[in-house]
């Protein structure tokens, strides 16, 4: 299911959305993201309807990120709302923790005098959101050609680079749940990095990254999928048996860039395509 558009009308306004949005354009590709403030009471309204749950506090719905290749018309874009409808609607992978059942009570809401209970479903806002196909072919599974890191080191100059949050919950002061895109273009190539970290204190650290390549000389995009995940503990102690230990641990284990590297891979999937 794709949203497209905010779904209140009256904001953003055309010009505002249009004014948000910074593109670069580069051998073909036009790459943009747009940042814009917390969405308001009415399109959170909608947007908790049109998904079946409700949204985490921090919403941006109207952000985005997206490469298109003007030649072919090919279209990959990252938004909140599609994300979110990947998060599980079900209670077959809800975290069971002690204080899940209070999480879910401080979410049941009156009206009227008429107790509306939210429904079962991944509160910890787990996604495996690898964006969305707007228009153009999909990709398809290939293991032959990973994301050419040796490239991505070399000292090339950056030609456009943004950070974009797509929506963020602290789970009721009990960690964080976050998820943001980060994207760098170089002269021959770019890198789009979609990642969601979500740290249950005390319980769970998960870490689950989409990272996307594209050549631009060649049309080729990469597409990488990584699943990260282990006990809050376990990766606590692995950062401290790392020898690099920070000066603040807590610090640290709220910072994804160093620990994600200790967490072990429960899931990787690789796959390809080439625009004309």
């Amino acid at each position: 299911m794709s949203f497209n558009g905010p779904i209140d009308e009256s904001y953003p306004t055309p010009t505002a959305a249009d004014q948000a949005t910074l593109s670069h354009t580069r051998k073909g590709f036009k790459i943009s993201a747009r940042k814009l403030p917390i969405s308001k009471s009415g399109p959170i309204d909608k947007m908790t309807e049109k998904l079946g749950i409700p949204v985490p506090e921090m919403i941006f719905g109207d952000n985005m990120v997206s490469i298109e290749h003007l030649e072919s018309g090919w279209h990959l874009e990252f938004n909140a709302f599609d994300a979110l409808d990947r998060v599980d609607k079900t209670d077959k992978n809800m975290l069971k923790v002690a204080y899940s059942s209070e999480w879910t009570k401080s979410r049941e809401n009156t009206h009227d005098g008429i107790k509306e209970v939210v429904k079962p479903f991944d509160w910890s806002y787990s996604t495996d959101y690898k964006g969305t196909i707007v228009r153009g072919k999909d990709f398809t599974e290939d293991e032959s050609e990973p994301i050419p890191i040796a490239l991505l080191k070399r000292q090339d100059p950056i030609l456009f680079f943004e950070e974009v949050v797509l929506y963020e919950s602290e789970l009721d002061d009990n960690g964080v749940s976050i998820l943001s895109c980060k994207l760098r273009v170089m002269p021959n190539r770019m890198l789009l990095l979609c990642r969601l970290f979500m740290r249950l204190d005390d319980v769970l650290v998960r870490i689950r990254d989409t990272r996307i390549y594209v050549d631009f000389d060649t049309g080729k995009v990469i597409r990488d999928y990584t699943e990260r995940e282990d006990a809050f503990d376990k990766v606590k102690k692995s950062l401290v048996f790392s020898g690099k230990l920070p000066n603040d641990l807590t610090i640290a284990m709220r910072d994804p860039n160093q620990i994600a590297h200790l967490i072990p891979e429960v899931k990787h999937t690789l796959e390809s395509l080439v625009v004309p």
